[in-house]
């Protein structure tokens, strides 16, 4: 019989690898109890030291409106984490409340990180296919932030029409956006591992690709218990 030389791995073969290590360098981190190093929140911090303001709960000393709600984000759930923000300030308007005196806070966290991400990263790191998350008009893993400066008309809702609900379009009626420290640090440390990377030099690109106006927070966890102390009702984005 003639003998047939090995084919080359494939593309598809290479992500299926970078995917495999990236899960079990998660669980790893996840179940078998390896400490986390999270950054520090501190002005000194040399990561993005903007971003961490020495108390992070006087961030949320600027919700004052009448009336408050978190959106908890664990995971992507399509549109959801960025429409009931939408409804919530709409509803309100519509029952006597404007904007300006309605507060709602959105948690980045778990699963739901990557949308705290310019698109550099999505496009680097590979987010759509390590999050399971498809581009809305490609339907391919996405490679970019589909809730960042969308373009009009990119979504509709059936009886609504085309809807808002952009991350720069909701921030500029005031919806405030945060993000999990812990779980940036165990994801960039995942992917870092599923490419052969170092952890900290992922974590710090991570950190200077996030978008203007999203808060890093100790953990979500914590901000979801601290927004609830603020006076913010509890909305799960699901």
């Amino acid at each position: 019989m003639q003998k047939r030389s090995m084919p080359h791995p494939s593309g598809l073969t290479r992500r299926r690898t970078f995917l495999k290590n990236m899960t079990a360098a998660a669980t790893a981190l996840t179940f078998l109890g390896r400490p986390l190093q999270v950054s520090a929140i501190s002005p000194a911090n040399p990561i993005a030291p903007n971003h961490h303001p020495a108390d992070p709960d006087a961030w949320f000393g600027q919700l004052k409106g009448k009336h408050r709600m978190i959106i908890d984000v664990p995971r992507p759930h399509d549109i959801l984490p960025f429409a009931w923000p939408k409804i919530f300030l709409l509803t309100n308007t519509a029952t006597g409340t404007p904007e300006k005196e309605t507060n709602v806070v959105v948690v980045l966290r778990h699963e739901g990180i990557p949308y705290a991400f310019e698109d550099r990263i999505w496009a680097k790191y590979k987010l759509g296919e390590v999050f399971k998350i498809d581009d809305p008009k490609t339907k391919a893993p996405s490679i970019r932030n589909p809730f960042w400066q969308p373009m009009p008309g990119d979504y509709t809702v059936p009886g609504l029409g085309s809807v808002d609900i952009g991350i720069n379009q909701l921030q500029s009626s005031g919806v405030l956006f945060c993000v999990c420290d812990v779980a940036m640090t165990v994801y960039s440390a995942a992917v870092a591992s599923g490419i052969q990377g170092d952890p900290k030099v992922v974590k710090e690109d991570w950190m200077t690709g996030l978008l203007p106006g999203i808060q890093p927070m100790p953990s979500g966890i914590w901000a979801v218990g601290r927004a609830q102390e603020h006076g913010c009702n509890y909305c799960f984005a699901g």
